[in-house]
């Protein structure tokens, strides 16, 4: 191994610093006077004894590992993955944003409280709500804040209301949020053309229903064509119509959720909204409502004087209270607000359809080599099934796993649960005719040598640095140490 490739801890040497600091003028205090004796240490840690260069070169090494969507194609359907434009990131870094407190007073800081007040018009205006809280820091945290709205709505009416609707072909979210905010998921299967069985719902609809979860287009890509009759059932049971916005990539600026009928809805900024996404966070789950719902937001609410100037808003005696810590995840914010006001109402409707153009594109391109379940006209993403190289002995993960040795980060797998075999791919707007194609033809000729040499991709990956894993294994008993190699 090459030195500035060796691991951090084999290049240690005894007197070796990566930093240098002046000496401390502060006196020393006795630590067991705050923190308790058996925590504190009886020899130093045995951290590794490098210089600076060693440091950089080691974490510059482990980040080109990674996979992101700057430096490849991620078509990962059902959670947008879209290139994050360089120019957002240049605004969130702006010393009036990035460098006040959000406990500084409100006249110190109403540039950062009139961005935040414009993006909840933004937002509002976008989805058809009346108000919306940027507080939530993920669309699951969306989804959960806005259960807890919609329970607090119920419970200010005298009515318990204890069930959730979800349609079989949700995101996995969905029912989980449900049952994190107390309530019981009641799923119901989709009819033959991937869509929500009217019938079904109509059974599971009744006095305990609190919600129905449902996003459209929904996880299949697929328009729910009789939302207005959905909402409709929904209402007339006396529950409210909950929009997972995880798939607002296909309908910015054409169709709204509040249009559809829909009470409540979150949006995922770090999806629609090309803020950064992936590696644990930050993001941002914000949540708008209609005018019924109001009152529940979480507090204080960014609202603006007569006199034109912003304020926290924290007079809401029926709100839910706040659900993260501060105001919301900031930077990503006004990473998406600068999105927004880059592209104004046109330039958003023009993602959706380029987003559409391409998904389909694809998806015409790729049905020759695969089970195409629902073979319709799809939206942002489409769904097809590998079911038919199971006769070569071949499976989806193994399409997947052969696609990382061409440097591609696979789409989704095995989601939804009801397409066998399923692979999920969204393209987003942002990628070209040329990515996409390169993309297709590996993807075929993947297929030709699961037919010629299944063996090939049963024992793929072949050129990354970790192999092929067992991945129940990994998952359960996970070896987690810094001598990988």
């Amino acid at each position: 191994m090459k030195p500035d490739k060796a691991l951090i801890f084999e290049m240690s040497r005894p007197g070796r610093v990566a930093y240098s600091l002046p000496e401390c003028d502060v006196p020393e205090c006795d630590a067991s006077e705050d923190i308790p004796v058996h925590l504190l240490r009886s020899k130093p840690a045995g951290l590794p004894e490098v210089y600076e260069v060693d440091v950089i070169r080691h974490y510059t090494e482990l980040s080109r590992r990674n996979f992101g969507v700057d430096n490849g194609f991620y078509p990962l359907g059902s959670c947008t993955m879209k290139y994050n434009p360089k120019l957002n990131e240049e605004a969130a870094r702006l010393a009036g944003f990035a460098r006040i407190h959000p406990y500084q007073p409100e006249e110190s800081i109403q540039g950062a409280l009139e961005l935040l007040y414009t993006l909840q018009q933004d937002l509002a205006e976008l989805t058809g709500m009346d108000q919306m809280t940027l507080q939530p820091a993920a669309g699951a945290h969306g989804e959960w804040t806005g259960l807890m709205l919609i329970r607090a709505y119920h419970e200010s009416r005298g009515e318990k209301r204890t069930k959730v609707i979800v349609p079989d072909s949700s995101h996995g979210t969905n029912p989980a949020s449900a049952t994190a905010a107390g309530f019981e998921t009641v799923t119901i299967p989709s009819n033959s053309k991937g869509l929500v069985d009217l019938d079904k719902l109509r059974a599971a609809a009744g006095p305990d229903t609190a919600a129905l979860m449902l996003t459209n287009p929904n996880t299949l890509g697929l328009f729910e064509e009789q939302i207005v009759e959905i909402a409709a059932i929904v209402h007339e049971a006396g529950g409210l119509l909950y929009y997972d916005g995880a798939n607002s990539n296909a309908i910015m600026g054409i169709a709204r959720p509040g249009d559809m009928g829909f009470d409540v809805v979150h949006l995922n900024l770090h999806k629609t909204m090309s803020t950064p996404h992936g590696g644990g966070g930050p993001g941002a789950g914000p949540v708008g409502v209609k005018s019924r719902l109001i009152p529940f937001l979480p507090k204080p609410v960014v609202s603006r004087r007569a006199d034109g100037t912003y304020y926290w808003d924290y007079d809401r005696p029926q709100s839910i209270g706040r659900v993260k810590a501060y105001y919301g995840n900031f930077g990503i914010l006004v990473r998406a607000y600068a999105y927004i006001r880059s592209y104004g109402p046109e330039g958003l409707r023009r993602v959706s359809e380029c987003a559409v153009l391409n998904a389909n594109y694809m998806r015409m391109r790729l049905a020759p080599y695969f089970d195409v379940p629902y073979p319709g006209i799809c939206k942002h993403e489409f769904v097809l099934s590998g079911k038919r190289l199971k006769a070569y002995g071949v499976r989806t993960l193994d399409v997947a796993k052969r696609l990382l040795d061409f440097g591609y980060h696979p789409p989704t797998i095995y989601f939804p649960l009801n397409v066998e075999e399923c692979l999920m791919i969204e393209p987003t707007e942002t990628e070209s005719k040329e990515t996409m194609d390169a993309f297709i033809d590996t993807m075929i000729q993947i297929i030709r040598e699961a037919e010629t040499n299944p063996q090939l991709l049963l024992e793929a990956p072949h050129t990354t640095i970790v192999k092929r894993l067992n991945e129940t294994q990994a998952a359960r008993k996970p070896v987690l140490n810094c001598t990988c190699g």
